[in-house]
């Protein structure tokens, strides 16, 4: 049941999307608004499609028309998406603007094909509901195209190498192997599930109705990633990843992985 924060915010971006011009022909609300969970924290986050390129100034001014104030932008100004960030009432909006050619080039990438998945259209909606049929279609090449290359890191070098980053003066490293490692987990996990990968926000929640998972993966990668331990951290993170990979279907980057990771976690063991 949609709670009333979640209707206020539906509501909110609903009179946004009324307020735009005959120009934009689509709007999609996207992230915990469309999904129903949105509280106190969240923001109102919405795709909208303009019949032609527009330019970042464009959006700027049709934002502000329709009632945005303290506009500013994020992301790189050089690419074809335009980005608007401003207030209605006082709550945070954030706009992502597409052209039709744009959203065919973008709609299927991570994390714009979760967020698409999971839009409800505020205005328009034939390119939303075409691009969610198509989404729905996870053939068996895509899961294993995923799977191999969320495995491409895992391998190629020795397994000892592993210990260069339980030096005292590798944090840094260890949480970039770390955060990285738990990317490609959950890559993996979303692949063999045919479920398009989300942000990793709120990712207990992500991950608890997907059938396919290791036991605790949420918990794995948050105890891996607070350990204060350098060899137990990574021991955490690595019996994690071939807890994985066995889900994975078998492959050359993922079955070099899994050897590769036997010999990370021998390593690691030893004391």
């Amino acid at each position: 049941m949609e709670t009333a924060r979640n209707a206020e915010l539906r509501a909110l971006a609903q009179r946004l999307a009324d307020a735009l011009p005959p120009v934009v022909i689509e709007v999609v609300l996207t992230g915990s608004v469309s999904r129903g969970i949105a509280d106190e924290l969240s923001d109102i986050e919405m795709l909208v499609l303009t019949e032609e390129q527009i330019s970042l100034n464009e959006a700027f001014a049709l934002c502000e028309a329709a009632g945005l104030t303290e506009t500013e932008t994020w992301g790189d100004p050089a690419t074809a998406t335009r980005r608007v960030h401003g207030y209605l009432d006082g709550q945070s909006i954030e706009t992502i603007w597409w052209f039709p050619a744009l959203a065919e080039e973008r709609y299927a990438t991570t994390p714009s094909a979760e967020a698409i998945a999971n839009g409800i259209a505020l205005r328009g909606g034939a390119w939303l509901a075409s691009a969610r049929a198509r989404l729905a279609d996870y053939p068996d090449e895509l899961v294993a195209e995923r799977c191999e290359a969320a495995a491409e890191r895992w391998g190629g070098w020795t397994p000892r190498g592993i210990l260069t980053i339980t030096r005292p003066d590798t944090a840094l490293a260890r949480l970039e192997w770390l955060v990285e490692s738990a990317q490609r987990v959950l890559q993996i996990v979303f692949a063999v599930n045919r479920t398009h990968q989300p942000t990793a926000k709120r990712l207990g929640a992500r991950v608890e109705a997907l059938a396919v998972k290791p036991e605790r993966l949420a918990e794995r990668i948050e105890e891996a990633l607070a350990e204060p331990d350098p060899r137990r951290a990574l021991l955490t993170m690595t019996e994690l990843q071939l807890d994985t990979l066995a889900l994975a279907p078998t492959g050359p980057n993922v079955d070099r992985a899994s050897g590769w990771l036997e010999g990370v976690a021998r390593e690691l063991g030893e004391t």
